[in-house]
């Protein structure tokens, strides 16, 4: 009985220790933790992978398409009332190579539950039903982020949003993006996306190659800001956009953008209207010291207000 007694006592020694030590590995979550120790393991979202068939189901959430490139797992997260809205706001992420090459755990709302959470909340405040679609590469998509602003992110994304409205019976949607997010926006335009009542673009980047090489990041002056001469750059194929008379077309950035250099957004918005296609170029307020990120969520109001003046005119 005696041994016994210790055997239990040892035993619940150390399963006390095994969960101190767990615990002390979910607060150091990078690439040298086992999966199994990291905290939210089972939950996270992953980046950077091949398309898998097995692992995109055919439901809510996940959409199995095939562009030109070869087929792509594209995931989205929408707020609770979106099928068969007249009108949805459909948001791009700006980039995120800042962390993609993080631990999935570290990566901030990176999970189903956390990025749909967002989705509602935007939809609440935006009073207008809302869909996040992630960027490939990022939040769960297949793809390689490292090829954001090639044709291989925008075919995925064009093919994403056919199969998206009509699973959900979308009548019309808003575009919205921010910075690389904006990109992804224009280049869908001129890739011929109709139904389309609204883009709001906030701060953009166009002119890819004069951009990195007025922010000293191009190689020998042939490469955009990624490293890669494959880039699409919307301002060299504004000709692709349908004609719509009542589609608006909204760009907003900072004239002291140190990131994406305003001048290029002129230029793109010029280069639009000479096409015949209405545009509107508004400056707004911005966070120092790059004055990149906009302040106000005054991507959200435009693409909310530009909604329900398309829904109700």
């Amino acid at each position: 009985m005696r041994a016994q007694g210790f055997f239990r006592r040892c035993a619940r020694g150390a399963l006390v220790l095994l969960a101190l030590a767990q615990a002390a590995c979910a607060q150091r979550t990078g690439p040298d933790v086992p999966r199994l120790l990291a905290a939210g393991s089972d939950d996270v979202l992953y980046w950077n992978q091949p398309a898998d068939r097995a692992r995109c189901p055919d439901r809510n959430g996940f959409l199995w398409v095939q562009p030109a490139e070869g087929p792509a797992c594209i995931r989205y997260f929408a707020s609770d009332d979106i099928d068969g809205a007249r009108m949805a706001i459909v948001q791009f992420s700006g980039d995120r190579d800042g962390v993609m090459d993080q631990a999935p755990t570290r990566i901030p709302e990176n999970t189903d539950e956390l990025r749909t959470l967002d989705a509602q909340r935007s939809r609440d405040r935006a009073g207008v039903p809302w869909i996040f679609v992630a960027r490939p590469g990022t939040y769960g998509s297949s793809g390689d982020h490292r090829k954001r602003r090639q044709l291989v992110e925008f075919h995925a994304l064009d093919a994403a949003l056919d199969a998206l409205m009509q699973r959900h019976r979308l009548q019309r949607i808003v575009i919205v993006g921010h910075s690389g997010g904006a990109t992804a926006g224009a280049a869908l335009l001129t890739l011929g996306r109709t139904r389309v009542a609204c883009a709001v673009l906030t701060s953009g980047a166009y002119g890819l190659l004069e951009r990195a090489r007025m922010l000293g990041r191009s190689k020998d002056g042939r490469t955009d800001t990624t490293g890669s001469t494959q880039f699409y750059d919307p301002l060299d194929h504004v000709g692709g956009i349908v004609r719509d008379p009542a589609r608006r077309i909204v760009l907003i950035g900072n004239r002291e953008d140190r990131n994406t250099p305003f001048a290029l957004q002129e230029r793109f918005a010029d280069a639009v209207t000479k096409a015949g296609h209405r545009i509107e170029l508004r400056t707004y307020a911005a966070e120092p010291p790059d004055f990149h990120d906009l302040k106000d969520r005054i991507a959200l109001r435009t693409a909310s207000q530009c909604a329900r003046e398309a829904m109700f005119p």
